[in-house]
């Protein structure tokens, strides 16, 4: 059984909205004994306003949020932390990284079909269904040169946990890319 890295890894969990991002950090960071955030309650009431109308953020107002992610990632550098975010374009990825180099991208990645489904399942959150497709379209997956794995979303929560955590604690002296997706299809 691998053993925890050291030293403490960060890891955002990513992917578009219903991809389980959330469901995946949460248990991940517990495995790991480390804090957790969603990156959505790091959201400004305008952005979160601006999503539930149906009209998708732009850079302007996704920069300040992940400026404010980025440093609750460096802020717990001592500890090691998992943060929830979408991260759906190389640059925001970037600026996830200038206050926090050493993170570990897990994205969780599927079709659009079933993200569609889940988000039209959770009717109270604020990203509406119809936003699914201007995030897929905005998604970069994760560069040849960006520490990270991506994996399959339609696993099953505990086997996309497992997989993160071995990728994590396995590459703790040096980061890996695993291009394409693990998983059954």
């Amino acid at each position: 059984m691998p053993t925890s890295p050291s030293p403490p890894p960060l890891i955002t969990v990513m992917g578009v909205s219903g991809s389980g991002k959330t469901t995946v950090g949460a248990a991940l960071a517990q495995r790991l004994g480390v804090p957790f955030a969603d990156a959505d309650d790091f959201h400004p009431a305008a952005n979160v306003a601006k999503m539930s109308a149906g009209t998708p953020l732009d850079d302007a107002d996704r920069l300040p949020w992940l400026q404010t992610i980025s440093q609750w990632l460096a802020d717990h550098a001592a500890t090691g932390a998992v943060v929830s975010c979408s991260a759906l374009k190389r640059w925001y990825r970037d600026i996830l990284r200038e206050a926090a180099p050493t993170q570990f991208f897990v994205h969780l990645d599927g079709s659009p079909d079933v993200v569609a489904r889940r988000v039209a399942g959770r009717p109270a959150h604020f990203m509406p269904a119809s936003l699914v497709a201007s995030q897929f379209a905005t998604l970069e997956p994760l560069g040849p040169d960006e520490a990270g794995i991506a994996l399959n979303l339609g696993l099953p929560v505990d086997e996309l946990v497992a997989r993160a955590y071995t990728a994590v604690t396995t590459t703790a002296d040096r980061p890996i890319h695993v291009n394409g997706k693990e998983g059954p299809s």
